[in-house]
């Protein structure tokens, strides 16, 4: 299985991306997995918050599978996947539970626009984090560019996605991306931080969630994610990309 989904006494639902092999890349299967996760999260009454991590200790999420991926190639076949994954995460941004990203390891490109969805990221130790997209002739493909803007400086935010360079999980804590860094992450980590939301009404968490979410449908954010999703189309069909996913894929 790619991935796992375990409902704590606690309250805490944990999804995992089971593919350590692969650096717990997202292929159809693990978003397919995430879907199934937020139907839980969003419908279960005992479920007060939603926690993502990876397998291992070396990987949180290394983005889309190139493997699985480098086979669509045009526009439309690329915006077909993209959508998909981008209503996702704006299903998990939205969701009317506070999340975390458990970050146990690198999370780049596609794994920063997950963690990004997430209310909050906690990291461990020296994990590298980059929105790296730029450097394989695309931009951010699952609206991961307008939710970073929602959670960090604009102008910290439009650096990190035009560098396209990878940081420390303790630099982004003075930009505020990156809430605490743990020696280790596990889900006594996720427990930790959450230990006094949870202790609270799920509907008092609920309520304040609901106002951020406010928020976003004022400043439309969903329409902002739909337009970064078509531009990175538009890239993807470009040669450029596909010798840059080649060459990545060839090292």
């Amino acid at each position: 299985m790619d991935y796992t989904v375990y409902l704590h006494d606690s309250g805490i639902l944990e999804w995992k991306i089971n593919r350590p092999e692969k650096r717990n890349a997202i292929n159809f299967n693990v978003i397919h997995g995430l879907e199934k996760a937020l139907e839980i999260a969003e419908d279960d009454p005992k479920v007060k918050a939603f926690v993502i991590t990876g397998e291992g200790e070396t990987a949180f999420c290394s983005g889309g599978d190139l493997d699985e991926f480098h086979l669509l190639k045009t526009k439309e076949d690329a915006y077909a996947m993209l959508s998909k994954m981008g209503k996702i995460l704006f299903r998990l941004a939205t969701l009317d539970k506070p999340t975390l990203a458990l970050i146990n390891g690198t999370a780049v490109g596609g794994g920063c626009e997950l963690a990004a969805a997430c209310d909050f990221r906690i990291a461990k130790k020296g994990s590298k984090l980059g929105f790296i997209q730029g450097n394989l002739g695309i931009t951010t493909g699952w609206g991961g560019a307008s939710l970073l803007f929602e959670r960090i400086p604009v102008h910290s935010a439009l650096k990190m996605l035009m560098e396209a360079k990878t940081y420390y999980a303790e630099e982004l804590i003075e930009e505020g991306f990156i809430q605490f860094v743990f020696s280790e992450v596990n889900s006594d980590s996720a427990h930790q931080f959450f230990k006094e939301m949870i202790m609270k009404d799920v509907n008092v968490l609920k309520c304040y969630k609901q106002s951020i979410i406010s928020k976003w449908e004022e400043n439309h954010l969903q329409e902002r994610m739909n337009q970064e999703i078509r531009n990175c189309a538009v890239l993807w069909e470009r040669d450029t990309h596909h010798q840059a996913v080649e060459k990545f894929r060839n090292k």
